[in-house]
């Protein structure tokens, strides 16, 4: 059943994305961040309690257990990571359309698929080189569909955000297997631990980097914030019994979650009203190809 959790992560994705362009718009990145990682470890802090305090069973999947200062310094490491994808992101969200930001963020399997090559000496089938080489393309093509809209991929610092994140957010999703499976960390220890150790990142870089720019930066409270910390507790909560399965697989999970991007595409044009959806969705259609191509020679 790994798929389905794998499936049903990537619907709450989808949503997750939503709320992030709705939150940013016109809004400042890090109090944003800050707040939504806050929703995070508020929701987590009752199961970490009750599960010290005997409340929880620890044969429930809620069950938050301890964990040694080697698993926590490897947690720690975590977060860091995913923070760093999710500041490139939000940056990028931010200033470009998230018609744009959805095809870039679904090559995510193509940068984990070399990712593995390199640190899980995976070794690619023919079918897999073909699925690499059509997501390639067809990213190639969603750039010039691009520049209907006056944004260069080569020039505009936005787009390299969000390139930046997804290649850092590749590194999380191997790293996730590293501590999954060969450290053996709890999938609700990392849930806990990692959004608290998020929120307290955070906080030295809201005060260093936007604190004294706030002028130029306004933050604006909106409903949607922490909401977003909420449901992507959600979707790892599901991420996490996929690949704690010992029967799945990172290089077909990754693809999975990011079907999550038509849920976002179909949003952008529905709610933000985006332009040119039929050129970008063609090109997005092709990536999503590319990488289910990818998935189909994963099976051989």
């Amino acid at each position: 059943m790994w798929y389905l959790f794998a499936l049903d992560s990537a619907l709450c994705l989808g949503f997750y994305d939503v709320l992030r362009k709705y939150s940013l718009k016109d809004n400042a990145v890090l109090p944003v961040l800050l707040c939504s990682t806050l929703s995070s470890s508020i929701m987590m802090l009752p199961l970490m309690l009750c599960s010290f305090g005997g409340v929880i069973s620890p044969e429930s999947w809620l069950y938050v257990p301890h964990i040694t200062f080697h698993q926590h310094m490897m947690l720690v490491v975590k977060a860091a990571i995913v923070l760093t994808s999710w500041i490139f992101v939000y940056y990028g969200l931010r200033n470009l359309p998230l018609s744009i930001v959805s095809p870039i963020r679904a090559t995510a399997p193509v940068w984990t698929l070399i990712g593995a090559l390199i640190i899980f000496s995976e070794r690619p089938n023919s079918i897999q080189w073909i699925g690499l080489m059509v997501a390639f393309l067809f990213f190639f093509l969603f750039s010039l569909a691009g520049k209907r809209e006056g944004i260069s991929f080569k020039h505009n610092r936005w787009i390299w955000c969000v390139v930046i994140g997804t290649l850092v957010g590749s590194c999380s999703a191997l790293f996730d297997k590293y501590v999954v499976r060969y450290e053996g960390i709890d999938k609700m220890a990392i849930l806990t631990y990692y959004s608290f150790y998020q929120f307290l990142i955070n906080i030295p870089l809201l005060f260093i980097i936007w604190y004294p720019n706030r002028s130029s930066q306004p933050f604006h409270w909106k409903w949607t914030i922490p909401f977003i910390g909420v449901i992507i507790i959600v979707a790892d909560f599901l991420y996490y019994i996929a690949i704690n399965d010992p029967d799945s697989l990172i290089s077909l999970i990754s693809p999975i979650r990011r079907s999550n991007s038509i849920v976002a595409f179909t949003m952008a044009a529905l709610i933000f009203k985006e332009k040119n959806m039929l050129r970008k969705g063609l090109c997005l259609l092709g990536i999503l190809a590319g990488i289910a191509i990818i998935v189909w020679g994963s099976s051989k």
